[in-house]
């Protein structure tokens, strides 16, 4: 397989961040910090109290001379108050909508090729990418259906190339198809001891990026093989080498939604379970609330963390970042919450359990793997347009001076 062509950036720190509680309070102190720019980009921002707090924090950072640039999704982030707009709008803050489409009869319909990352940087000092979208329900007192989910801090040389990616992406319509890394070494503040690669993907030349990273590092897996991950649903090779895997001796676990935001998420995965567990792969469905994250382990000295799912959407489709790392504690820590996930939040599929199908699903299941080896290419053949990026602004009606603080 192909390498990527994105380089490992020596010597940085990284820092892994669990829920909305952690995630929320470095981000907004990174923003509280800078001093000459924030850009940020997040599937969702919704006008709750943190899409709110977020907006305070922004228009204070704009009040005293930072650059603020934030991107969002037009189908994550559909629409924002007259108020919140002009809020951002008279402090100087811009905030861009990718790929905006009007509702039809209420719905947003355009769900395919999305702006799916959730990416961080503050005065090209730090950064943040994950899977956290700044929403409320991305903490534990939205209730039930609040979402479990992950994200990583960032200093060191590698900030560079994600602030360098984002940069790129505000003249680019949002896609940053056009970005390539430095070459050579980068010079940055001393972060920390970590090798970094950040990875996005796009629908152009880095059309399967982060799943070859995933992949190159599955099959060089020695003993353990940790995925957990909100929407699984990937191609024939993806499982093919995590069927290896395990049958070679490798322990695979996968951790899954057991309470999912979407039943059909849990379905497609458990149309896998029976191909799965025949190879000797340990499932986990996390049944106390939505799982939302996008993280794995491997072996003791890798991990990833970021906005990919592996589903078609986003192997295929969406525009997606994850931060690729080597680092033996950084995976320690990983590992430590993960276990505990699997130990007391989770429960562990019995494959004694896992139906083994009608004859008639046994006999249609290669033609599954067919569709699953295929889909990457048959999706470029869904109606496509180029994607744009639009400048939000309020109506001129808007007063700035009732928006929120």
């Amino acid at each position: 397989m192909r390498t990527t062509g994105f380089p490992w950036r020596d010597g940085n720190r990284v820092a892994l961040l669990e829920n909305g509680e952690e995630f929320f309070a470095r981000a907004f102190a990174a923003i509280d910090a800078a001093q000459r720019e924030v850009l940020i980009e997040t599937f969702i921002l919704f006008e709750d109290k943190i899409g709110l707090e977020l907006h305070r924090r922004l228009v204070a950072a704009a009040r005293r001379g930072v650059r603020v640039e934030v991107t969002v999704d037009g189908y994550g982030s559909p629409q924002f108050s007259p108020e919140y707009l002009a809020g951002f709008s008279d402090a100087g803050v811009r905030l861009h909508v990718f790929d905006p489409h009007p509702r039809w009869f209420g719905m947003r319909l355009h769900v395919f090729r999305r702006m799916h990352r959730k990416l961080l940087v503050a005065d090209e000092r730090i950064a943040m990418v994950g899977g956290i979208n700044f929403s409320a329900d991305h903490v534990l007192d939205f209730g039930p259906t609040a979402k479990q989910d992950y994200a990583v801090e960032l200093e060191g040389p590698v900030v560079a190339d994600i602030h360098g990616f984002l940069r790129e992406a505000l003249v680019s319509q949002g896609t940053g198809n056009s970005w390539r890394p430095a070459s050579g070494s980068v010079t940055a503040a001393p972060g920390g001891t970590a090798e970094v690669m950040f990875v996005p993907r796009d629908n152009h030349r880095r059309h399967d990026s982060i799943e070859r990273e995933y992949r190159r590092a599955i099959r060089a897996a020695r003993h353990e093989i940790v995925l957990a991950n909100a929407y699984f649903f990937p191609g024939y090779g993806f499982l093919r080498d995590l069927r290896h895997a395990a049958r070679r001796g490798v322990k695979v676990s996968l951790i899954f939604q057991g309470e999912p935001d979407m039943q059909v998420a849990l379905s497609a995965a458990r149309s896998l379970y029976r191909h799965l567990v025949d190879a000797g792969v340990h499932i986990h469905e996390y049944c106390e609330r939505p799982f939302h994250g996008k993280v794995a382990l491997i072996d003791d000295d890798w991990a990833t963390v970021g906005s990919s799912n592996l589903d078609p959407l986003s192997l295929s489709l969406n525009l997606e970042a994850n931060v690729f790392t080597r680092d033996a504690a950084f995976v320690a820590d990983l590992r430590g919450r993960l276990e505990d996930l699997m130990q007391h939040h989770c429960q562990a599929v019995d494959a004694a359990q896992v139906p083994r199908g009608s004859f008639w699903q046994a006999a249609t299941r290669p033609l599954l793997f067919h569709c699953l080896r295929r889909f990457p290419a048959w999706a470029g053949w869904l109606p496509a347009h180029t994607p744009k990026m639009a400048l939000a602004k309020p109506p001129p009606d808007a007063e700035p001076g009732n928006a929120p603080t």
